[in-house]
């Protein structure tokens, strides 16, 4: 079988790691990265032995700054069977008529509105839908964890009604455009927030309100969340049945904190302290009354990196959806916390 021929336009936070995810897989291979500016992530790139494309406008600043270019964004567009935009949020959709016009297929981040693709993914919520699909949004990190959580559950239990607050990382560890910060801020302050009627674009029979806010971290995100369910379920029923799914991960009481995740995730010598998973703290796990409350930490440079490889295998009928996430799983490490 040939290897599926897939572009990344945009190689930061995610898109680095997706170029990463893909060239661990053996039904797919990249065939260029994109990068604006000629900074330290398109030097990496060339290292790591992508070829590099750029907007047109801005051969002559890569060419001064002494990186092989192999080409346009254009040019990559028409190397590529499908496109994984990885572009700043609101920045993808303008490069729909362009994916349009190369007659490649597209998967576009959460930062995207989800009628731009017309189908937003998770793997274990929604993995048939995508099939042969040309256009498909991978929803948010935050989202993402929501799906994964909310799906096991569903399917297990039954869900009557959600109620989660978000509490968001203030910015990337790699970012500096906001500057240092001293606040929580509502986010937004008029509520509900919008990861409720995301994750209805996936599951659209939940009844799930969200609320969140940012604070001063840039490590991870966490969730309170909040839980009714149909039918009658233990705390040790609820840990058993996360515990089943390799990209949801148990951690133990001893680890307190955001940033000793980070640290485990570092000895246990993951690229990048990368953690795929949802990380569900098993203590934090609570049933009263058929109500399940719990703690969940979502790492948001990573947890989406899975369903990007998958959504390219759904999208090109490659194989089922337990055999895919398997695949995914193993190539990556998923689930070897």
């Amino acid at each position: 079988m040939d290897k599926v021929k897939v572009a990344i336009n945009g190689y930061g936070t995610i898109g680095k790691r997706v170029a990463d995810a893909v060239s661990l897989q053996d039904d797919m291979e990249i065939v260029g990265v994109s990068k604006t500016r000629p900074n330290f992530e398109a030097k990496l790139a060339l290292k790591r032995g992508f070829p590099l494309y750029v907007p047109e406008n801005k051969l002559s600043t890569f060419k001064d700054a002494g990186l092989e270019v192999s080409g346009t964004i254009e040019d990559m567009c028409r190397e590529a069977e499908i496109v994984v935009d990885a572009t700043p949020g609101g920045i993808g959709a303008q490069y729909k008529e362009l994916y349009e016009k190369s007659g490649c297929k597209a998967i576009w981040q959460g930062g995207e509105k989800h009628e731009l693709a017309g189908f937003s993914f998770n793997a274990l919520s929604n993995y048939d839908g995508a099939f042969g699909r040309r256009y498909v949004r991978v929803v948010s990190c935050n989202t993402t964890a929501l799906c994964r959580l909310l799906y096991l559950l569903d399917n297990e239990y039954g869900v009557k009604k959600v109620r989660a607050v978000l509490m968001r990382r203030g910015a990337d560890p790699g970012d500096d455009k906001s500057g240092p910060i001293n606040a929580i801020v509502p986010n937004p302050i008029t509520l509900p927030s919008h990861h409720g009627p995301d994750v209805k674009t996936v599951l659209p029979h939940i009844n799930i309100t969200t609320l969140a806010a940012k604070l001063s971290t840039t490590l991870m995100h966490m969730h309170a969340v909040n839980v009714e369910l149909s039918s009658t379920a233990t705390a040790e029923d609820v840990r058993t049945t996360l515990s089943r799914e390799p990209r949801v991960f148990l951690a133990s009481s001893d680890m307190k904190s955001t940033a000793e995740l980070v640290e485990f995730a570092r000895d246990s010598r993951r690229p990048r302290y990368d953690v795929w998973e949802n990380i569900v703290w098993s203590d934090s796990i609570t049933v009263e009354e058929n109500e399940l409350y719990l703690f969940m930490a979502v790492h948001q440079e990573a947890i989406v990196i899975p369903e990007n490889v998958d959504a390219i295998r759904s999208m090109f009928e490659l194989m089922d959806k337990e055999s895919s996430m398997k695949k995914t799983n193993e190539s990556m490490g998923i689930g070897t916390l």
